[in-house]
């Protein structure tokens, strides 16, 4: 028989005890499992775009492996990547940066977990909005913080309201999470709607701010896209505004996210990928260099791709008995309420006791891979991405209508 010191060597932390696996990712990865099994799987769990790099960016990347710039970079980004940055948020966002102010990481996620490592205790609390991103709360959780969960309902166009988040805020809370467009609703906040919630952040001066606005350039309809120390310049020193080239570029496999805020932040940020990551990879670097400061002509016929498809399956979901779900601003996720399916049996019989179980069913059924709303803290509900091809979209949006006309 082992001994119990034998018998513990596998123990996992009390950290990652609190943590949750990625749902988008579980999904993803069974959707592809049954793809390999043979079954005719739709995904649209995954949130990357279907569309291609642009050439001009992965022309870049060849020519900096062909000038050998495949070596160690500095550890939080290239000079010259760090220049493109504060560039681009001076060109986008009427916001000035030096260098010395800039991040930039192998990925968003680790740029909001680095921010979290460096900043974060044991008793902080970080208020998010509901629904959030998946993985906000894990990471909080993951640096020994308390996620503290504000709710921001389709009654309120899935956006934070002043006096919400007023009531979110305690002598503990370490930072506040705000997402324009959002992941998982689409849901984007105006300038007015922004200069609300800054009024609430100034009576909290001892909160930081970290705006995810990864989706800023996947907007529709005219809408104008603002960042938060953009219209309240007074909050800019306790704001970290994150953003990425994985949603707008296409650029998801090349892993480059980036951030700006306060130096004494951003110098602590990279003090962590010092001893972990270590720099974002260089020809990657040397890609975004050229996303950053190149053309962006390709954005308005992507978006206007984006934008019929929004409109096909919002089409879709809003006929489906049982679903309902209102118009997103931006990104490229529609989040259907499901409460009309809960209670009712599927046609090949599985009870559909919550969002859980109608996605299951779904994916068993009808063969459409999706994302209970359980996963960003709203249920009953599901995320779907329409960043794939009209075709198959169209085939999902049937798919949907049917399981949800054979439900009784």
């Amino acid at each position: 028989m082992p001994d119990a010191a034998a018998a513990d060597v596998m123990r996992l932390s009390s950290a990652l005890g609190r943590v949750k696996p990625s749902a988008t990712i579980a999904v993803s990865q069974k959707a592809r499992a049954l793809k390999a099994a043979g079954v005719d799987v739709i995904g649209l769990g995954a949130g990357e775009p279907d569309f291609d790099t642009p050439d001009h960016i992965k022309q870049a990347a060849i020519e900096a492996i062909a000038r050998g710039e495949t070596k160690y970079t500095d550890v939080d980004g290239l000079p010259a990547l760090k220049q493109a940055i504060c560039a681009k948020f001076k060109r986008d966002n009427g916001l000035d940066y030096t260098p010395a102010q800039v991040n930039v990481s192998p990925g968003g996620k680790p740029v909001i977990y680095n921010a979290f490592a460096a900043t974060l205790d044991a008793g902080d609390e970080v208020v998010i909005p509901t629904p959030y991103w998946v993985s906000y709360p894990e990471m909080a959780a993951l640096c020994g913080a308390t996620p503290v969960f504000a709710e921001a309902g389709v009654a309120d166009g899935f956006k934070l309201k002043p006096e919400t988040l007023d009531r979110a805020i305690t002598a503990r809370t370490r930072w506040v999470i705000l997402n324009s467009p959002s992941n998982p609703t689409g849901a984007a906040y105006t300038a007015e709607d922004l200069k609300g919630l800054a009024e609430v952040l100034r009576a909290h001066p001892h909160v930081l701010i970290l705006t995810d606005d990864m989706y800023e350039h996947i907007i529709y309809d005219g809408f104008q896209f603002a960042t938060i120390a953009q219209v309240a310049p007074d909050l800019y020193e306790r704001t970290l505004t994150m953003n990425g080239v994985s949603k707008a570029y296409a650029m998801t496999g090349w892993r480059i996210g980036y951030a700006a805020g306060p130096e004494t932040l951003i110098k602590a940020m990279g003090k962590v990928m010092s001893q972990t990551t270590s720099n974002p990879c260089s020809v990657s670097q040397w890609a975004s260099v050229a996303a950053l400061n190149g053309p962006h002509d390709f954005l308005e016929a992507r978006n206007a791709a984006f934008k019929t498809r929004r409109d096909a399956m919002l089409q879709k979901i809003n006929a489906a008995p049982g679903l309902t779900a209102p118009t997103p601003e931006g990104a490229f996720y529609i989040f259907a309420d499901c409460a009309g399916l809960i209670g009712k049996t599927s046609a090949g019989g599985m009870a559909l006791s919550d969002d859980l179980a109608v996605c299951e069913a779904l994916l068993t059924e009808a063969h459409v891979a999706v994302v209970p709303g359980t996963a960003f803290g709203a249920a009953p509900g599901f995320r779907l991405s329409y960043a794939t091809d009209d075709a198959a979209l169209e085939e999902a949006g049937q798919r949907i209508l049917a399981f949800c006309q054979g439900a009784r």
